[in-house]
């Protein structure tokens, strides 16, 4: 499965797949547009594979659309109520603008930004991921964290189906579509599902608004 666009500035792809011999995959990309400059990104993870953990992360999908202007951790909480009496699963969020990432973490969604560097990419904030299960445990505190993007800078956010050493192989001057989609393909686990979302801002608008 493969997806990508334009919100604004930002560029944005997803791709993914399930675990081989299975039609559905419990990992899920949500991309929504806020209405304030911002996009929010979600990686969700649900527990296992397959239609009960697909169901799962469709719960927490739906609530995030309908509650997307909602701060990070009150979104936690929101998908965390939805998947109660689902399998759960690993979520991070992400608010993306032109200047800053707003982020939050529960479980092994990896999330970090690339940026360009004299011997190639480089990492220059990772998200710090707080030990639960959404649907099941959440951590006493929900802390959203801040970090400075600048144009250029590539946010990378993965389920633990897709095995990437941090700026591996990665070129930065590919399209967003080129670089989530070659991660998948080299990367992706035998044992997982597998998605990868690739987003940067861009110095202008390209193409109209996805959800």
């Amino acid at each position: 499965m493969h997806e990508d666009g334009f919100i604004g500035r930002i560029e944005w792809a997803m791709a993914g797949r399930a675990l081989p011999g299975q039609d559905v995959s419990g990992d899920r990309c949500v991309v929504l547009d806020t209405g304030t400059g911002s996009v929010l990104f979600a990686v969700l993870d649900g527990l296992g594979h397959g239609a009960a953990a697909a169901a799962a992360v469709d719960r927490a999908s739906r609530v995030l659309a309908e509650n997307r202007a909602e701060p990070l951790d009150v979104l936690m909480v929101l998908c965390h109520r939805a998947m109660s009496d689902t399998r759960g699963a690993a979520v991070t969020l992400a608010l993306f603008s032109t200047q800053e990432a707003q982020w939050l973490g529960v479980g092994n969604v990896d999330s970090l930004v690339l940026t360009a560097g004299p011997t190639g990419p480089q990492v220059s904030a990772t998200v710090l991921q707080s030990g639960g299960i959404v649907g099941y445990r959440l951590p006493p505190t929900l802390q959203p964290q801040s970090v400075t993007v600048r144009p250029g800078d590539l946010l990378l956010m993965s389920t633990d189906g897709v095995a990437v050493e941090p700026g591996a192989g990665i070129d930065l001057a590919k399209s967003t579509a080129d670089i989530a989609r070659e991660l998948v393909d080299r990367h992706a686990k035998d044992s997982d599902d597998a998605l990868v979302l690739a987003a940067r801002v861009r110095g202008v608008s390209n193409g109209a608004a996805h959800e």
